[in-house]
Formats: structure tokens, sequence, C-alpha cells
């Protein structure tokens, strides 16, 4: 069980109003959680994600007094290159052997899109994980749900069951040399359940589909059965259509979710609807965003 859930957005599309942050194209988490293990409390700091330029991200952390080498573990929610580029600058910045890096186990495979042209997309060359192991970390890389400490866990695969989520059109991959339509099941989030508040869902890009991920989220804390206290992060609704916005937004009112806190690839059109649905339990993401989830409170 998590105590307090802490989670600064260390990179974003955007940035906050008067802030000194550098945004970028991508998103980066950082998650400090003390939990409660055999009645002690126990402090662990995660790195989600690392946008696509460590150069900013760097920056930001340290004007934000955030010391690398306190990042105990790093998480990457999918392939692509706006959250993983730059991971060995990162680890090298970290400078911790053995760390633990958390992945699917396909997140190496190609990843593309053929329109308007071929661009490949997934994780870069220099990023691959030859390089990860030779920066001094341990990847561990996993298809079902892995506790990272009492009452945090990733989500592994999602089931995709929703009629109007998970279809990611125009993303390829290639299977036995022939191109191929990626589902990006490598998607994955992470799930902490605070106590007092529910679980706190922390999305990449929901190439799964979000309510697919709350959903999932009920499977994988099914002995509790803890309600939703929020969702945040990369909802991927920047290019779908009004109606499967409109059907994600009332997926999360029936699924009770406390509140929306959302940006990156989740696009203005869905961020409005949010807000028209949500009101003030809407949250757009903007790059230095601080919040905080405890028995007593959020803020």
């Amino acid at each position: 069980m998590v105590k307090e859930l802490v989670v600064t957005v260390l990179a974003e599309d955007s940035v906050g109003y008067e802030t000194p942050y550098l945004g970028q194209h991508g998103i980066s988490l950082l998650v400090d959680a003390v939990t409660d293990t055999a009645g002690t409390p126990q402090r662990l700091r995660i790195l989600m994600d690392v946008a696509q330029h460590p150069d900013p991200l760097l920056h930001n952390m340290e004007l934000m007094n955030i010391d690398p080498a306190t990042i105990d573990m790093v998480v990457l929610t999918h392939c692509h290159y706006d959250h993983t580029r730059g991971l060995v600058k990162v680890l090298e910045a970290i400078d911790r052997p053995g760390i633990p890096v958390v992945a699917h186990s396909d997140i190496f495979r190609p990843n593309f899109e053929i329109s308007p042209r071929l661009r490949p997309i997934g994780v870069p060359p220099a990023d691959g994980e030859a390089r990860i192991e030779a920066a001094g970390a341990h990847l561990m890389l996993v298809r079902a749900p892995l506790q990272l400490a009492p009452g945090i866990t990733t989500s592994g695969e999602v089931a995709r069951t929703t009629s109007y989520e998970g279809a990611n059109r125009g993303l390829f991959t290639l299977r036995e040399g022939v191109p191929a339509p990626d589902p990006m099941m490598d998607d994955l989030s992470l799930y902490a359940e605070v106590e007092g508040r529910g679980v706190v869902i922390l999305t990449g890009c929901s190439h799964a589909g979000i309510v697919n991920i709350v959903r999932h989220s009920r499977k994988v804390w099914a002995d509790s059965s803890p309600g939703i206290a929020a969702v945040m992060g990369g909802l991927h609704l920047i290019v779908a259509e009004e109606d499967a916005i409109q059907s994600t937004v009332s997926g999360l009112r029936e699924e009770s979710v406390e509140q929306v806190l959302a940006g990156h690839c989740t696009g203005f059109r869905a961020q409005a609807a949010l807000l028209r649905e949500f009101g003030d339990r809407f949250q757009p993401l903007y790059t230095g965003l601080v919040v905080r989830w405890q028995d007593h409170g959020s803020s």
C-alpha cells in the first residue's frame, strides 16, 4: 500500500505559465512514493519515460533540484521515440549500476509509420538493448504485471475490450520481414494504490485505450477492489474522431474515475471534452506540474 504519492511532470509538450522549464514533444514523469513494507515506511523514486531529448529533461531536473542519482528505477511505457530517446544519456546521469529498467518484452521491435512517408518511430538504435545494458542498467522485459513495490505495479499487457479504443491505425511493425499493423501490445501503465484514496493510474500514451487501462486495473487489484482516484498522462486522442472522444469521456465517467490529468498526445479537443465533463476535477498537464495524493487529500 502507498502512503503518499507525488508525481512531477519533468517533460511534456507544454510548460507552466511563467516557469523556467523547457518543453518538448513527449512525456516524462517522476514518481515519488512512500510505501509500507512490514510496517516500515520505504521511499521509492521511479522515472517513467524520458521524453525524446535528454538535455531539456536533465535541465528541468536541475532547476527542480532533482538529483538523477536518487532515481531507483526506470519504467518505459512503450517503444516510441518521444518516450525513449536519450535513455542511455539519462542512465549515465543517474550512474547507478544495476538500476532496473522495466519494459515490455517486445519494446525493441521495429515500429514505423508509412504515411505520409516511411518513418521509424520506435526505440532509437542509440538507446537499444545492448546500449542500455552497457550503461549499467538491468533490463527487466515482461508481459505480465510486475510489482515494483508494495502497492505499485505495472499493468502488463492490457486487453482491448472497448469498440472505440486501441486501433492504433497507421502504426506498423515487421513480422518475419513483412510489414504488418502494430497493435502496440507493449503499451503499459503504472498502477499505484494510495491508502484512503484508491488507484492512481499513470500512462505514457494509452495506446491500449484509457478505458481499457482503467478496467484492466480492476483485474490487477481484484482482491481489494479500490476505486480509481485518478488517471494521469497521455490519452492518445489527438487524432481520434469526435465520437471516439465522447465515448472515452463517457467511459471514464462510467468507471467512476475521480480525477483526470491529461496532456501530451491527448489533444485540445479531448482536453476540452474532459473539462466539460469533469470540471475542476480535470487538469491539463504541463512541465513543472506537481500532484500529491495521500489519505487526507491531494494538491
